[in-house]
């Protein structure tokens, strides 16, 4: 009840359009589906995966820094990563062991091998889709650790799309049949108090020493 009033509170510091937005937005997120990416060197891929997910509601990437650590070109991705959840791992084990315990069946996404065809995919299971390099692909390791490979139907000469369009092809695909569908996709209750909270902190000048002083004024 606590986080309801100090939310009501941060809200008469914005414009009521931009609360509506919030919650228009919010009620759209999902965390049925996300999205990892392993080692990708350019910064402009990465984040251009970070606002393909913004774009189509997913709330959580996760992103595996295991050979170079690097940055979230902010120029990129154009201030998505501020509306996402950014989740970082040193190791693709410890991405793949977190997401499995979560729920999530681990999807490998591979031109190559017995995968399935983007339309085939079955959408019911909540999944984390794993995206490579465009040189190199993903790793033996996830290939193997993988419940599921996914491919795009390609019907020209090259085998092979940039990972920030494969992306996107993707997401739109699968968050398009998911919303179609009957599957509770959305986010809980709490999930979606959570996720306000912390939008409008990042929205509001000292926010901090504002429910500071909420909190003072309301013991």
């Amino acid at each position: 009840m606590q986080k309801i009033d100090i939310i009501t509170h941060l809200e008469t510091f914005l414009k009521p359009r931009r609360i509506a937005l919030f919650d228009k937005v919010i009620a759209e997120r999902t965390n049925h589906f996300t999205v990892a990416t392993q080692d990708v060197y350019q910064l402009h891929n990465t984040s251009a995966v970070i606002r393909s997910c913004e774009v189509f509601g997913i709330q959580n990437i996760h992103v595996v820094e295991e050979r170079k650590p690097k940055r979230i070109d902010r120029e990129i991705a154009m201030g998505a990563q501020k509306w996402v959840d950014v989740n970082r791992y040193s190791t693709s084990k410890e991405c793949i062991e977190t997401l499995r315990n979560k729920g999530y069946q681990i999807v490998a996404t591979t031109p190559y091998g017995e995968s399935t065809n983007l339309e085939d995919f079955d959408i019911k299971k909540p999944s984390v889709i794993f995206f490579g390099t465009e040189k190199d692909g993903l790793s033996d390791e996830i290939l193997e650790e993988a419940d599921c490979r996914l491919k795009i139907p390609m019907f020209g000469f090259t085998e092979s799309l940039n990972i920030s369009v494969s992306a996107a092809i993707i997401l739109q695909s699968i968050t398009s049949n998911l919303r179609s569908s009957e599957i509770p996709w959305y986010l809980s209750e709490n999930e979606k108090l959570d996720l306000k909270y912390e939008w409008l902190k990042k929205c509001i000048k000292n926010s901090d020493s504002i429910i500071s002083q909420y909190n003072l004024e309301n013991p």
